[in-house]
């Protein structure tokens, strides 16, 4: 070897071997991190154990059904040794057909070298052919309940979808090149920037999914012009300037979730739902939910209530002298507005309430979807014991949670870009507003879980009371909108079905297109995604779909329509555009206001 070259070779050795030292001094530091964060927890001791009774019983099952076994394992041994001769085939030159492909939809496998090259393309295979091979036994296992099949099948797919070969380094083809490409560089990047988030998690691992210095609420999100005209221990009431010279006589009044903040319906200009409705000539009013803490323990679903909707209406009166509100309201911020309006009604005062629409709304809650797998009785009596400990639920726990109802695209592609090819995360939005997370008040959340996912209760005639008042979505006379999305993985669509069949009023059930937030935040400029109307509702949501018309675009300008026929909002009555602050509440503060920007480290006090 020439001088030149072994000099050359021996900077390389010398690189990697000072790569190799910082790879190793960061992954002890992560070491150190972890171990210094396995704290117990109630609510994870209780879902590892529900996932051990899980297995433990679909082992029981297979005991019970040895055929069942012996004809799985013939036919994966059946598979492998075909795809081991069609390896041979390709490796001859030969081609062939593969014995088994990704789904649609499934990005793990988009680099070439699974297809393209034969190694890479028999690992792949291989994992596919185990992963359908457990899905098939698990879903032909038999003497389960629904709950436990339910929950067998999440805990099998998580542990499945963590054991693909694109999570590991030397097993995905486009980390390996990146590797060799940075000498290692990717892999010290990706260490620090997991150590990093692991730092930013509470339970679990929260992948950090946007470049989130990219945005700031009330910069460049969160940005439709407005004031804070009211606010109290739980809520400031954001009025919002007109954009046009008349106005709707009937104000509207927007109840959005607390389990994440607002501005997902105010993220920018072009995909603003408030700012549409602004344009179309309403007169806004918003409600922006405070970010609780350990001192807001006690607050309950009736303070809510009282201290949200309700004042809401009193302060959007002082606001307009009107008397009379259309409600807007999402996900959970439904469900509160459903009981809200059965109170006034309970109470005769539900006349102020013109009409109400529930967006990606879960009244009856007889099938919570994936999300039940947190809500057996062994796992919520684990989450009520870490409210009572610590008074509220860290909003990272949630988003960790939610975000393995679809693990692949929420938390492996990230892990995968983040923490394995050592990339930073792109400028997005919608994900900065989805890792913008809020905590949830112990005293409010645990009664939800149990009254209402776990126990179905608002559903039963008088089965809530609040504030001494026994309610009953029965005797709701208010004309109501559901808008539902199909591929909805929260508030499933055919749960949602069933809470508008509640109503003794006139409902409206729209479907819309994708899922909770793609197909609610949908602006008409867009043209995407389309909705299913029907003006039947049978009892079945099956015959409902069935029977159903499909039209392109955006659901937004068919509310708009239902409100102007049914004459919720009035044409012919428009008044005088409201400025914030013309009525008798004064400027506070301009909009988003201060309580959306409170995030959970300022709440907590790191």
């Amino acid at each position: 070897m020439a001088a030149g070259d072994q000099n050359t070779a021996q900077a390389m050795q010398q690189e990697w071997t000072e790569q190799l030292s910082a790879i190793g001094a960061q992954y002890q530091a992560l070491m150190e991190d972890m171990l210094g964060r396995m704290v117990p927890s109630d609510a994870t001791d209780s879902v590892l154990e529900d996932m051990r009774s899980s297995f433990q019983a679909a082992a029981e099952s297979l005991m019970r059904d040895p055929q069942l076994l012996w004809e799985t394992q013939m036919r994966l041994m059946q598979d492998q040794a075909a795809l081991w001769q069609q390896s041979m085939q390709l490796a001859n030159g030969t081609p062939c057909e593969p014995l088994i492909a990704p789904a649609r939809g499934d990005r793990r496998f988009k680099d070439d070298a699974w297809t393209e090259e034969p190694a890479w393309n028999a690992l792949m295979q291989q994992y596919l052919l185990f992963s359908r091979t457990v899905d098939e036994l698990v879903t032909n296992l038999d003497g389960l309940s629904a709950e436990r099949k339910r929950n067998l099948t999440f805990y099998a797919r998580q542990l499945v979808n963590a054991m693909a070969p694109t999570n590991f380094v030397s097993t995905n083809p486009e980390v390996m090149r990146r590797t060799l490409e940075t000498r290692g560089q990717n892999l010290v990047d990706g260490l620090a920037r997991l150590r990093q988030d692991l730092a930013n998690s509470a339970d679990g691992l929260n992948v950090s999914m946007t470049d989130r210095s990219a945005f700031e609420v009330g910069r460049n999100i969160a940005v439709t012009p407005g004031s804070v005209v009211m606010e109290n221990e739980l809520i400031q009431l954001i009025q919002y300037t007109p954009s046009t010279e008349k106005a709707f006589k009937t104000p509207l009044l927007i109840i959005p979730p607390w389990i994440n903040k607002y501005y997902v319906l105010d993220l920018r200009p072009e995909n603003s739902l408030v700012k549409w409705l602004v344009d179309q000539g309403h007169t806004v009013f918003l409600i922006s939910w405070r970010n609780p803490g350990p001192e807001q323990r006690d607050l309950t679903w009736a303070d809510y209530m009282q201290m949200g909707p309700i004042a809401a209406l009193e302060g959007i009166e002082q606001a307009t002298g009107e008397k009379s509100v259309n409600l807007l309201s999402y996900c959970i911020g439904g469900t509160l507005t459903a009981s809200t309006v059965a109170y006034l009604t309970s109470t005769r005062r539900g006349r102020k309430i013109k009409s109400v629409t529930y967006m990606a709304t879960l009244q009856d809650f007889r099938e919570p979807g994936e999300i039940g797998v947190f809500l057996s009785e062994s796992v919520l009596q684990g989450v009520e014991a870490k409210l009572e400990r610590d008074g509220y639920l860290d909003g990272r726990v949630m988003a960790y949670s939610f975000n393995l109802l679809r693990e692949n695209d929420l938390f492996w592609s990230f892990y995968i870009s983040n923490y394995l090819k050592g990339e930073e995360p792109a400028a997005f939005d919608l994900l900065y507003w989805n890792t913008d997370g809020t905590n949830l008040p112990a005293g409010t959340h645990g009664w939800y879980l149990r009254h209402m996912y776990q126990e179905n209760r608002l559903v039963q005639p008088d089965g809530i009371e609040l504030d001494g008042v026994k309610i009953d979505l029965r005797k709701v006379s208010a004309p109501s909108y559901f808008v539902a999305t199909r591929e909805d993985h929260i508030a499933r669509w055919d749960s949602s079905y069933y809470g508008a069949l509640l109503p003794k009023g006139p409902v409206t059930f729209v479907l819309g297109g994708s899922g909770h937030i793609a197909g609610i935040v949908n602006p008409p400029h867009k043209n995407k995604y389309g909705y299913w109307t029907n003006d039947e509702l049978p009892e079945s949501h099956d015959d409902w779909l069935a029977a159903a018309e499909e039209h392109e675009g955006s659901w937004w300008p068919h509310w708009q329509e239902w409100m102007l026929k049914g004459g919720y909002v009035d044409q012919e009555k428009m008044v005088d555009a409201r400025e914030p602050g013309s009525g008798e509440l004064a400027l506070l503060e301009p909009a988003p206001g201060r309580y959306v920007k409170t995030t959970i480290p300022d709440v907590l006090g790191h």
